[in-house]
């Protein structure tokens, strides 16, 4: 699946970045054009591997705007222009998908990417998505806040919103720094394995995935989520029947970007390997399985050629919305944002209306 990424906030760039060394180290050739926009200067600097867009100059200097995600929604939108201009010759005829790539707690990000998807909704034909993380359950009031008015304006903007939650890919026990680090290095593995599934790189497999199965298992809409398991294969496809089965078991249940979230409107399974190991039997085995497991008709499922001494599967939902992840986090921010509302004069006001607003 050829994809031009746009990276917005220091997240959103970071994650950007792995992407497109992940993809170039593999050589894949899945990520056609990459660009990261932020309003602080020092966050694009330390970028290598990625070409950049500073906005905001005018307001904040380049120093940021501070977590405050409705001005992140302003400098987006007065400098709009600036960014579609910077991303002429990066999104060429090849990308099939763009992605707006963000942390949704943040404030340029939080506040700039759904401004971002809806004007490249509005001058490209092709479908683009958001990629948005969560902020963790310990990141604080303002982020939570801020990932809840981000989360409900991308799922308005956005064709899908493939969410990975900061609490589901780090250990136990890690600095905040290091487990930043992981969730990124987990982030950019994951999904650029999902952007490669298609391309067959290392051989021809019997049903080999393509681009389209991505693109109609997103076609539903809402949130998206995306899991990962791998266990080392047996010389023998029969005897990885198995093991294809509980890849695609723990991909779901343990390995997923957003943790119990099982309930979808379609599904996709991507059993990765080398061709001549991955069992047929035990890929549609594990396609039934996934079908009573989330409950959907619409799964579909194949193979990604790749030349490893292991098995992988990767496990993407469109439409899990519904989950009950999803239902908690969005409480979590209503109660966020009414903890911050208190904090102003009128609080009769406060409590007239409870809902999260859109950001614009």
């Amino acid at each position: 699946m050829k994809v031009a990424l746009i990276g917005v906030g220091q997240a959103g760039g970071k994650i950007t970045e792995r992407l497109v060394r992940f993809d170039a180290d593999m050589g894949f050739g899945a990520v056609q054009g990459a660009l990261a926009v932020n309003s602080a200067k020092q966050d694009l600097q330390s970028l290598e591997y990625v070409d950049t867009q500073l906005i905001g100059a005018d307001r904040v200097n380049g120093h940021g705007v501070g977590g405050d995600n409705e001005l992140g929604t302003e400098v987006m939108q007065s400098d709009i222009e600036q960014v579609l201009g910077s991303l002429d010759g990066r999104i060429t005829s090849k990308a099939e998908a763009l992605f707006v790539v963000a942390g949704l707690g943040g404030g340029t990000g939080s506040g700039g990417a759904p401004v971002l998807v809806h004007h490249l909704q509005r001058v490209y034909d092709v479908p683009v998505y958001a990629l948005g993380v969560l902020p963790g359950r310990n990141e604080g009031v303002l982020y939570q806040a801020n990932a809840g008015r981000s989360l409900k304006t991308l799922l308005r903007e956005a064709d899908s919103t493939l969410l990975i939650d900061n609490d589901a890919w780090h250990e136990q026990g890690e600095s905040v720094e290091d487990a930043f680090e992981t969730i990124n290095d987990r982030i950019a593995r994951r999904v650029g394995l999902l952007f490669a599934a298609g391309e067959a790189v290392e051989g021809v497999g019997e049903s080999v995935v393509d681009s389209s199965e991505v693109i109609n298992t997103l076609r539903t809409g809402g949130v998206a989520t995306l899991g990962y398991a791998t266990e080392v294969a047996s010389e023998d496809s029969g005897e990885n029947i198995t093991t294809a089965m509980t890849v695609s078991r723990q991909a779901l249940l343990t390995g997923a970007s957003l943790p119990d979230a099982t309930t979808a409107d379609s599904a996709l399974l991507v059993i990765a390997g080398q061709s001549d190991r991955i069992p047929r039997k035990g890929v549609e085995k594990a396609r039934r399985w996934l079908e009573d497991e989330t409950g959907s008709m619409q799964v579909r499922g194949g193979d990604f050629p790749l030349d490893s001494d292991r098995i992988g599967a990767l496990v993407l939902l469109g439409g899990a919305e519904r989950s009950d992840r999803v239902q908690k986090f969005m409480q979590r921010a209503q109660e966020a944002n009414r903890a911050q509302e208190t904090e102003s004069a009128d609080h009769a006001e406060q409590f007239a209306d409870d809902r999260l607003e859109n950001l614009f």
